[in-house]
């Protein structure tokens, strides 16, 4: 706070009153003194008021393919985790949300947006959000909420060295696939055929199918698999499965499904398969059932990412983290539909059954 010393502020008269005899009396020093006292004690609240305003607001851009009502959980993790560490909006954070609503060529305007809005850090739900950010020609700090395989993409060198511009979390653990089939399996008595969704506009998704057709092998399962890019192929896809004759479904990760959860768990119960997917979001939403890293965890430890990187830490020097807590859901609501006797041995090793 800058003041002005000629500026007469409206105590000036009675401060000069109360100094008038010391300064009459000869008491320069005293005067002096008591003048420094005074001013003191005028600007002491204006230091104290100056102390405890937060520092200066950060903006934080978060980008995803999906919607707000899907990503709740997590985003309210994500911001409790942030406030937990002294960064509060209304306070001293904004936070600019953009959706894609579950439409992923929408996600380089999006990202345009939000650069253009010169967001401090920018968070991403998703590797197609993650390509997105990348291309609009501006350098942001990038934190993945979570992403799918990042090697390979060119958005980072390692997963222990990044290298660039992006760090995070990713969702990719060598060992998922197989093990979402396998429950898949124990689930459908006599499974010996299933279908594998996924999106072709995800550069990540073929390494999950190749990995999941592998396991299927291994158990002695057949594969249909079949490419869904855009909403009016659910349908097909679906009727497809049914005239194929497939047992069940893996739903291979992506963010923009999460945005479609609840037309994808609609078309499954419509054709009687029973479905498995990577994240609970879509099991709440009505599929059988979901194994995958625990979101809201994953999106706590983004935040984590995201004060280190505001406190000055660059993204190419923090590893990206794999996950470490996984959660198994089991809707009972959607076997009960479905005509399907979920084992009580599987439902006992459920993090979570939907009644």
């Amino acid at each position: 706070m800058k003041i002005d010393p000629n500026r007469k502020s409206r105590y000036d008269g009675p401060h000069e009153f109360l100094l008038s005899p010391w300064v009459n009396s000869g008491g320069g020093m005293r005067s002096g003194i008591l003048k420094a006292m005074l001013a003191a004690l005028l600007l002491a609240p204006c230091l104290a008021l100056a102390q405890a305003k937060p520092g200066k607001a950060v903006r934080i851009g978060v980008l995803s393919p999906a919607t707000p009502t899907a990503l709740a959980s997590r985003i309210d993790a994500f911001r409790q985790a942030l406030a937990a560490q002294g960064y509060r909006e209304g306070q001293n954070l904004h936070i600019d949300y953009r959706w894609g609503e579950g439409q992923d060529e929408r996600l380089a305007t999006l990202a345009g947006e939000l650069a253009q809005l010169d967001v401090d850090v920018l968070v991403v739900h998703g590797v197609q959000a993650a390509l997105a950010a990348s291309g609009t020609g501006r350098v942001i700090p990038t934190v993945c909420l979570v992403c799918g395989e990042l090697l390979g993409t060119g958005l980072v060198d390692s997963l222990a060295k990044p290298g660039g511009n992006l760090t995070g979390m990713t969702s990719i653990n060598p060992t998922t696939s197989g093990k979402r089939l396998a429950l898949l399996r124990e689930a459908v008595r006599g499974l010996k055929k299933v279908a594998l969704i996924w999106n072709p506009r995800n550069p990540v998704a073929i390494p999950e199918v190749k990995e999941t057709e592998a396991a299927a092998r291994s158990l002695g399962v057949g594969v249909q698999s079949l490419a869904v890019a855009d909403a009016s192929a659910f349908e097909n896809a679906f009727a497809a499965m049914a005239k194929e004759g497939v047992q069940g479904l893996v739903l291979i990760s992506d963010a923009t499904f999460v945005g479609r959860r609840k037309e994808i768990a609609a078309l499954a119960v419509k054709h009687r398969i029973p479905a498995i997917a990577w994240t609970a979001e879509l099991a709440v939403a009505g599929l059988l059932m979901s194994y995958g890293p625990d979101p809201v965890a994953m999106s706590q430890r983004a935040a984590d990412f995201v004060v280190r990187i505001l406190k000055g830490a660059k993204p190419a020097d923090l590893p990206v983290e794999q996950p470490t807590k996984f959660e198994f859901l089991v809707n009972l609501k959607t076997a009960s539909a479905l005509g399907l006797t979920v084992p009580e041995s599987l439902q006992l090793r459920a993090d979570q059954t939907i009644r």
